[in-house]
């Protein structure tokens, strides 16, 4: 389960879910993004990001995992109570989708974490799960195509939809999505032109991931987009190089260290 914030109150136009969905309506795209603590939270914010989500890719990124499978949903809570310190508007990602665990779970993290949305990976076969939780007044955020949570049944990290019958199939679980009440759905590792076909049937937003320039939204994980990564799917684009930055930042901090540069006169007290 991931868990989704949206813009800062301080912000002149507050993001909300109506302002989402207006959104679509107008045409306008909005942004999401990850983020797993409070100083990013703050940051991505401050840059004017529509809503933040705390993903189970904490999995990799932040816990060196190789998929999202061990992230627990008090991994997950844990990192919610820290973006919601930045921005007090979260969405995370439920890890449990059995629909009496799922309530519970989608409840926990708003009351424990902070969140102000779930989001659930699935369609059809979680579609009970999804209503459910909205009953319980949860908004909640769709995800299907490429779930990672599924990796194991999916055979890796492929791209879905190809085909017929795979292409219907990701259209009747971005249906069954919208109709259980999700708010928005994500829409990752499909063919661009499936992805354009689901944003114009659904009334709801969808957000890219993956999944072409006509998506209402798109979202990346923020070691993605900051070049935090070694290596990025196809679909991402890099938008600085922090992890090369970092790196030099370090060795730069080393040699002023081993050579008695650093601390100078202006580091010290007298």
């Amino acid at each position: 389960m991931s868990t989704v914030t949206t813009a800062s109150a301080t912000r002149e136009h507050r993001v909300t879910l109506r302002s989402l969905a207006s959104r679509k309506r107008k045409g306008v795209p909005f942004t999401v993004l990850t983020a797993y603590d409070f100083t990013f939270a703050r940051l991505f914010d401050e840059a004017g990001i529509d809503v933040l989500l705390v993903g189970d890719s904490l999995g990799n990124v932040v816990q060196g995992h190789d998929t999202t499978l061990p992230v627990t949903l008090d991994d997950v809570v844990y990192h919610t109570r820290l973006v919601a310190r930045g921005v007090p508007r979260v969405v995370d990602d439920v890890v449990e989708v059995g629909p009496e665990d799922a309530v519970r779970s989608a409840i926990r993290l708003v009351k424990d974490g902070g969140a102000q949305a779930v989001k659930l990976e699935g369609g059809v076969d979680i579609a009970e799960s999804i209503r459910r939780i909205v009953s319980a007044q949860v908004p909640v955020m769709g995800h299907v195509g490429l779930t990672p949570q599924s990796v194991h049944p999916m055979g890796g990290y492929r791209v879905q939809g190809r085909g017929d019958e795979g292409r219907a199939r990701v259209i009747a679980d971005a249906l069954a999505v919208e109709a259980a009440g999700a708010f928005a759905v994500v829409l990752e590792g499909i063919p661009q032109d499936l992805g354009k076909e689901i944003s114009e049937r659904l009334e709801i937003p969808t957000i890219g991931i993956g999944a072409g320039v006509h998506c209402d939204a798109q979202v990346l994980v923020m070691h993605d987009l900051l070049g935090l990564n070694d290596a990025t799917p196809t679909f991402v684009k890099q938008y600085a190089s922090l992890g090369s930055e970092t790196s030099k930042a370090a060795r730069a901090y080393i040699d002023e260290v081993v050579n008695r540069k650093f601390p100078a006169e202006a580091h010290v007290y007298r």
